[in-house]
């Protein structure tokens, strides 16, 4: 039995999990942005609006469409592997934004109630993760640069 093959990789298992994980947590920020947008859910763009008024975000409606727009934008582009790094540091500002104002001294379980930032915290370093490693061979980035 070759155990280099068991505990080891290679830059194909390499590139095959950064395009997996890049569709899944693409897909996951842009199904955030749907329901935002009221495609999905019970949400919408006005109802996220008056959620950051409450927490006394100053310009929420603008401030609402910007995240909605990130997330939108910015996980189409990390799915795709195109322009992934640009992507990445915009999706990971927003969940930066989203765990210090949104789960504002909640601590860090999502199980907590208020929720905490625990899925926040997450997606910000996933991305950082992509940003670092970058989209892989099976992207749009590596195809065209």
């Amino acid at each position: 039995m070759d155990l280099g093959a068991l505990f080891g990789t290679t830059p194909y298992y390499t590139d095959v999990a950064l395009l997996v994980g890049r569709v899944a947590i693409g897909v996951c920020f842009m199904f955030h942005a749907f329901g935002k947008l009221g495609w999905i859910g019970t949400g919408t763009l006005d109802g996220f609006g008056e959620w950051l008024a409450d927490l006394g975000v100053p310009m929420p409606q603008l401030q609402a469409r910007m995240a909605m727009s990130s997330e939108l934008s910015g996980g189409a582009l990390l799915a795709l592997g195109l322009a992934t790094r640009p992507a990445c540091v915009v999706l990971i500002g927003t969940m930066i934004v989203a765990g210090a104002l949104g789960h504002r001294g909640a601590g860090y379980m999502i199980t907590n109630d208020p929720p905490g930032a625990e899925y926040t915290i997450n997606l910000a370093v996933i991305c950082g993760m992509f940003a670092l490693l970058g989209p892989g061979a099976y992207s749009l980035d590596a195809m065209f640069f």
